[in-house]
Order: structure tokens, then sequence, then C-alpha cells
């Protein structure tokens, strides 16, 4: 049976400083998330904040470890990329 994982990371930008700044970080964790973990990843909420994003890593697989191991290697990946601007992460499963 498929599994999807939805991985959910808070992010704070306390350097960011425009819309244009911030949209700069969050395009580029999303373009490196993609090309190095093939899952699919959108900012879904804080749009029009200039500081603060929720970003979202989804995969699917009909294995459910695998799943776990790639969600655990996008949430380390992005911690390195944003350092201390990552808030916080969630893993829900459907």
């Amino acid at each position: 049976m498929p599994v999807i994982g939805v991985l959910t990371l808070d992010i704070y930008v306390e350097s960011s400083h425009s819309l244009k700044e911030k949209r700069h970080v969050v395009k580029s964790l999303k373009d490196r998330l993609r090309e190095r973990f093939n899952v699919a990843v959108a900012e879904i909420d804080h749009l029009d904040s200039w500081q603060s994003s929720v970003v979202a890593a989804v995969t699917v697989s009909n294995d459910r470890v695998h799943a776990e191991q790639v969600l655990q290697a996008v949430e380390s990946h992005a911690a390195g990329l944003l350092g201390g601007a990552l808030a916080g992460s969630n893993v829900e499963w459907l």
C-alpha cells in the first residue's frame, strides 16, 4: 500500500529585510531539495511574511521505512543549508 509522508519545515530568516530576500532563500532551498532527493516541495504558509515561511516536502513510496529515511535526509540537509533559520519541523503520514 502506498505511503505518503509530508515533512513540514518552519523557517525563520532573521537576516531577511524584504520578501525578495526571503523568497531567494526559500527558492534556493526548494530547488536543492527537489534536485537532491526527488521530493515535491512547496512554500505553504506565511507567503507574504518577509522573515518566516513554512515549506513542505512530500514523498510517496510503497515502503514506509524508505519514506522515513528520505524525509529524515531531507530534514537533515535542510538544517545544514538553513543553519539556525530552521525553527522547527514535523512529519505527517497519509
